[in-house]
């Protein structure tokens, strides 16, 4: 017997993923998202419902309309450069969407929450690969939000009984390998899609020399200069959440657990330009620009506890494999004309 899933901020990259996923595991799933960055054309077999967690009364009138088993809360902002530029943005929708969130769900009898958290929380990594007891000292907005919501989950399991499973992503990357789901964001941050953009760029005819696609920073402490980063597949992650789920249904969970979700291996910005270069057959060029604020050089992540509490084993490692996936779905895109 399935559950009944609510995944705020399902229309959005990973939380489209996820209700895929779960559609397809038997669950019967509510999409909550503004669609301010998300796509009412990515939520696929889940019902969409159109709200804000800034909202009490949205939040409060999806949780009456059905009894929800468990809630994935996918919804925020997460540009690591833009949370610099704007961190009110960030503690308004990350943290009073969330505090706002959790006060409904308590109001509805709602206690088991699996809370998309981040890499982010860590800050500059003291040991690598980073676990969970690592301490967490983030160094940009963005961060600091998702580890406010982590210690707001904690404070009410104490109080009130929450159980809670947080999931520290390290970079999502990939499409879910049908090709019938991508990666769209507005405005596009995320490397991968960018360096596959500018594929496109090229294969329609454009002028690899006149690059916009930027390197922000080589004079990182690393092997080649540039920001090293733990990259996992989309769909790793979200098997990762029905795990979550499955713990938090079988009384597994007594009140607020975390978890890293990453591979253990990091890859430069230079090592996935060659490897879209590998992928796509193209010459794709870049230029080196200045480095973005609150960008650590290295965040690479131990999922071992992951693995041993969960059973978690992720299914795409390989880079080319990842990128692979993805291009599988932007390159279709050029049937249609891409469209963010």
């Amino acid at each position: 017997m399935g559950c009944t899933v609510l995944v705020t901020g399902g229309a959005g990259y990973i939380g489209s993923h996820m209700c895929r996923m779960l559609v397809q595991a038997g669950h019967r799933v509510v999409a909550f998202d503004n669609l301010a960055r998300g796509h009412a054309d990515a939520v696929s077999g889940a019902d969409l419902f159109v709200g804000d967690l800034r909202s009490e009364q949205d939040i409060a009138r999806c949780l009456s309309s059905r009894r929800f088993d468990v809630v994935m809360h996918f919804a925020a902002l997460a540009y690591v450069g833009e949370s610099v530029l704007d961190p009110g943005a960030y503690y308004d929708n990350n943290v009073i969407g969330s505090i706002n969130l959790l006060n409904a769900m308590r109001r509805a009898s709602l206690d088991r929450i699996v809370f998309s958290s981040t890499c982010a929380t860590y800050g500059e990594p003291q040991e690598t690969p980073i676990t969970e007891f690592h301490p967490q000292l983030p160094v940009n907005p963005y961060g600091k939000t998702k580890l406010v919501v982590e210690h707001a989950l904690r404070d009410n399991a104490t109080a009130y009984g929450l159980k809670s499973v947080s999931l520290r992503y390290f970079n999502a990357a990939g499409c879910d390998p049908s090709g019938e789901l991508g990666e769209r964001h507005v405005p596009e941050t995320h490397l991968v899609p960018l360096v596959l953009i500018e594929a496109l760029r090229i294969q329609a005819g454009g002028d690899a020399a006149n690059t916009e696609l930027k390197v922000f920073g080589d004079d990182f402490d690393t092997r080649d200069g540039t920001c090293v980063r733990d990259y996992i597949h989309v769909n790793d992650l979200c098997s990762a959440h029905l795990l979550a789920l499955d713990r938090l249904m079988e009384g597994k969970v007594a009140s607020a657990e975390a978890y890293n979700l990453g591979n253990g291996r990091g890859f430069s910005v230079l090592e996935v330009i060659e490897a879209c270069r590998r992928i796509t057959e193209l010459p794709i060029q870049y230029r080196v620009a200045a480095r973005r604020s609150g960008d650590p050089g290295q965040l690479v992540g131990s999922a071992i506890r992951a693995r041993e509490v969960l059973g978690w084993q992720p299914a795409i490692i390989s880079l080319d494999d990842i990128v692979g996936s993805a291009w599988n779905w932007f390159s279709r895109q050029t049937r249609t004309g891409y469209r963010q």
